[in-house]
């Protein structure tokens, strides 16, 4: 049985940063705007080189990376294909940039860290760099494509550091490299400063937010996309694989985990950078973050005994 206790110390922590985000746009009059430019062009890609790097990418491991990815990339790209014909530009293509990820970070970490073994673990922080990648990337082109041309979104991912981070990495690993012990330690301050700045921005941009702002028809394609759409794509892909090969208990579960965790909060912050409708992305992240610890152990139960893995 999968405990919902264990799933109360991600979500109060999480709803803690978001109220220290609400009190200090309220009270201290703070822009989230710089702050999620510097997410997206400064902590984020460090974060991403550091994961990289501590976590000693094997071929195996970046398969899985760009299976991830892939995933990702076409759940979004299917998403959009739909969203346009029935919501607005900038909505659906806020959407599109949600249907391809989720809080795999800040509220599937911790949850990984409770419920698999340590190899289970490192799985699925590679699943992560797999949709964070999707994130900077096609991600963010779709969410550009929301307001501007195809060349000045193509420009815009090509000014994203993530993937000359990502790249770099690569390239240390490739060559055996090894980054400075003192550069590591360094390095360490930037996951949690990741995950506090990004809480922090929803409760930022829920501080400006009225009631108008309350799209029940975007909220609800949001909820079904990642508590509807996903948990089934993460079975199919569970049950896929074990049809042609001896799947790990480890893997299988990291993949379940990914299906079903909330809408991610970089929504939110791609949204406040491209100024397409953040207030709206807040709302619906909030919502499923409330939700999560009711339906994941409900999902991960049901998941688990249809693949057999219970």
């Amino acid at each position: 049985m999968i405990d919902p206790g264990a799933l109360m110390g991600p979500l109060w922590t999480l709803l803690a940063f978001v109220g220290l985000g609400w009190l200090a746009a309220r009270h201290l009059a703070v822009d989230p705007r710089p702050i999620a430019t510097l997410l997206i062009y400064l902590i984020a890609p460090l974060t991403f080189f550091r994961g990289l790097t501590l976590g000693g990418p094997t071929p195996g491991y970046l398969l899985l990376t760009l299976a991830l990815f892939a995933l990702a990339s076409l759940m979004a790209i299917l998403v959009n294909q739909v969203g346009k014909r029935f919501l607005p530009a900038q909505e659906s293509a806020l959407l599109a940039f949600s249907a391809g990820t989720g809080n795999t970070g800040y509220f599937g970490l911790p949850v990984a860290m409770v419920l698999l073994p340590p190899e289970g673990v490192t799985l699925y922080l590679f699943c992560v760099l797999g949709v964070t990648l999707y994130e900077f990337t096609v991600g963010f082109y779709l969410s550009a494509r929301g307001q501007f041309t195809v060349r000045q979104s193509l420009i815009k991912i090509t000014r994203l550091p993530l993937i000359y981070a990502f790249l770099a990495a690569l390239l240390f690993s490739g060559l055996g490299l090894t980054v400075p012990v003192a550069m590591m330690d360094g390095l360490a301050v930037f996951p949690a400063t990741y995950t506090l700045l990004g809480m922090m921005i929803i409760g930022m941009t829920l501080s400006r937010v009225s009631v108008r702002e309350f799209d029940g028809r975007f909220i609800s394609a949001c909820v079904a996309v990642r508590f509807g759409l996903w948990p089934l794509v993460a079975l199919l892909a569970v049950l896929g694989l074990q049809a042609f090969f001896s799947l790990p208990i480890e893997l299988a579960m990291a993949l379940l985990l990914v299906g079903v965790v909330p809408m991610a909060a970089n929504v939110v912050v791609v949204a406040m950078e491209l100024g397409i409708r953040p207030e709206k992305g807040a709302i619906a992240v909030l919502l499923t973050t409330l939700a999560a610890p009711l339906l994941i152990p409900f999902y991960l139960e049901g998941l688990i005994r249809l693949t057999g893995l219970g």
